[in-house]
């Protein structure tokens, strides 16, 4: 996508609003989707309509539209990401309250800017790709590996690896999500994925990732 482009879209959130936003939010539901489904607590899962979370994703982007178009200093789809990530802090908190659980004893809430929160969802996310639903106490215990395993990794590498690998957002996404340079991004990338890689290989799932 070309500079141009996005100045285009956010000169038509300026000039029509929410209609406007209904568009785009439209254009990025299917990948904002898929970042609810990786960084909601595992917990949730079956308990909690991933559309209705991405309808509160929605109301606390246009709620938030405004400040945006003050000082719209990222692309569209990283703001409406960041919308994604705390609307989710806002439902594991009703959800679960204040109450932090061990990540030994179960996948934990995700705390917010927590340096374990991208290995808790990369590790969910392998264990159960890896092992058959009936395999419950199977995919806990190679879920709790990879956790582990995980934890050895550099933060954010293991962010950058979680944003690439697992959110499938591009090497300049990452780069403005975290803050990074473009090549900086891209180095670490490939260092985790080349960890990653290295992890699997170990608990003899070589080829996986």
């Amino acid at each position: 996508m070309t500079d141009a482009t996005e100045r285009e879209r956010i000169q038509k959130l300026a000039a029509d609003g929410e209609e406007a936003l209904a568009e785009v939010f439209s254009e990025y539901e299917r990948r904002l989707r898929k970042i609810v489904e990786f960084r909601i607590d595992r917990r949730l899962w079956g308990r909690l309509d991933e559309a209705d979370v991405l309808q509160e994703v929605y109301l606390t982007a246009a709620r938030c539209l405004g400040d945006y178009l003050r000082n719209p200093a990222v692309p569209v789809f990283v703001w409406l990401r960041a919308m994604a990530q705390n609307t989710l802090v806002d439902v594991h908190r009703r959800h679960f309250g204040a109450q932090k659980r061990d990540a030994r004893r179960d996948v934990p809430l995700h705390r917010r800017g927590g340096a374990s929160s991208a290995s808790i969802s990369i590790a969910a996310s392998l264990a159960a790709s890896l092992t058959s639903p009936s395999k419950a106490a199977v995919r806990a215990d190679r879920r709790q590996q990879l956790y582990d395993a995980l934890e050895t990794m550099d933060s954010v590498d293991r962010e950058v690896l979680a944003l690439r690998h697992f959110e499938d957002l591009s090497n300049g996404e990452v780069a403005q999500v975290l803050g990074l340079k473009k090549a900086a991004a891209s180095n670490r990338y490939i260092r985790a994925l080349k960890r990653l890689k290295e992890i699997l290989v170990d608990m003899g799932l070589n080829g996986t990732a």
